[in-house]
């Protein structure tokens, strides 16, 4: 392995660091919390062990990363780009299903969701493609190329169906497009016409998406159906008042109450058992990591760089706005989970890879001299 330049090292983002150890390792004490009676005795903290391990192996995996240049990525989007449709392609054709949807792909006994990490390839290819076009995105001449790239990606995702992640691709291109230098006229524009096709878009929602996004309004049009996860989230975060009820005691995650429990709505099993102090505690250590996130995007020594610190931003702040108002009841259940701290191999992975791309460019932003 290339051994890291000591320089290099101590220009290494340590807070960043800190903070995504911290949620990790808070996300196990929680999965395991949420998970263990629903388990035999021998298998009780399987979910942890599986989890712990891949955290193992993506810290491995980021340190690893940090030998190479974020630079040269730019070099292979093109071919990430055909990768990316190469696996959602594939999901339509081989993929497993489950929920519903059909959105993984079996590797033996591990099960992948590409669409996972097609967020991370589409971040890496539109910033090159970005980065190429900065300050030209003053006509549609320029715009419209840029979004057919990306609907590609959104519709195949879309066709799973898996509207949560079709989301995440949206608040990336707008995001990155953003800090690219479009004009707010243009970007105004663009929302307009977004909300003029809405009504068209909505005709091809499955009944259930079209039911998802309307009875967060009012969960009580249908408790036993679609509403019955926002009513068990709420009463989950509304027990634990001010101190929860400690890990371990909490009755809606531990009864079984509380649907996907370990997954999408794992942040209510923080609300109930560690209460309004320690939900406050966790939103703090994702405002830290946000704002070093949007920090390192602006240290960038290039524009490439930028993009992608943008783009890998505005993946983790979209998923935690969407997935903390989910389980609150002021956002439509969309199954977007909470990063790095939900369940799930391969958005631990996305999201650690994310934050290792992000350590890459705050290391290297400044020119190194011998």
């Amino acid at each position: 392995m290339i051994m890291l330049n000591q320089r290099l090292l101590r220009n290494l983002d340590f807070v960043l660091i800190g903070v995504t150890l911290l949620i990790v390792a808070v996300s196990l004490i929680i999965i395991g919390s949420a998970t263990h009676v629903n388990n035999p005795s021998e298998d009780r903290y399987w979910y942890v062990e599986r989890q712990g391990v891949f955290a193992v192996a993506n810290i491995i995996i980021v340190f690893f990363m940090l030998n190479f240049d974020y630079r040269s990525l730019e070099k292979v989007a093109g071919l990430l780009y055909i990768i990316n449709l190469g696996m959602l392609l594939a999901v339509m054709f081989v993929g497993q299903s489950a929920l519903g949807a059909q959105r993984w792909i079996q590797i033996g006994p591990i099960n992948l969701q590409p669409s996972e990490f097609s967020k991370l390839i589409m971040i890496i290819s539109l910033a090159q493609i970005l980065d190429k076009r900065s300050g030209r995105l003053n006509s549609f001449k320029e715009i419209i190329p840029i979004f057919i790239y990306v609907s590609i990606p959104f519709v195949l995702v879309l066709k799973q169906p898996d509207l949560g992640t079709s989301l995440v691709f949206l608040s990336i291109l707008f995001g990155m497009i953003f800090v690219a230098g479009i004009s707010t006229r243009y970007l105004m524009t663009i929302f307009g016409a977004g909300a003029a096709v809405m009504p068209i878009f909505w005709h091809f929602l499955k009944d259930y998406q079209k039911t998802r996004l309307t009875v967060f309004l009012d969960p009580n049009v249908d408790p036993l159906g679609s509403g019955y996860h926002i009513i068990q989230s709420k009463i989950a975060i509304g027990s634990g008042m001010l101190f929860g009820k400690g890990l371990f005691n909490g009755t809606q995650s531990q009864l079984n109450f509380l649907p996907e429990n370990h997954t999408d709505f794992i942040f209510a099993v923080i609300g109930e058992e560690l209460g309004f102090v320690g939900a406050t505690l966790i939103l703090l250590l994702y405002f830290i990591l946000l704002y070093r996130c949007i920090k390192i995007a602006g240290a960038a020594r290039d524009n490439f760089g930028t993009l992608l610190g943008t783009g890998i931003t505005s993946m983790l702040a979209f998923h935690v706005l969407i997935n903390v108002g989910m389980t609150a009841g002021i956002m439509p259940v969309t199954g977007i989970p909470l990063p790095l701290m939900s369940y799930g191999v391969s958005s631990l992975t996305t999201n650690m890879i994310g934050i290792g791309i992000l350590l890459n460019i705050y290391m290297r932003r400044q020119k190194i001299l011998f």
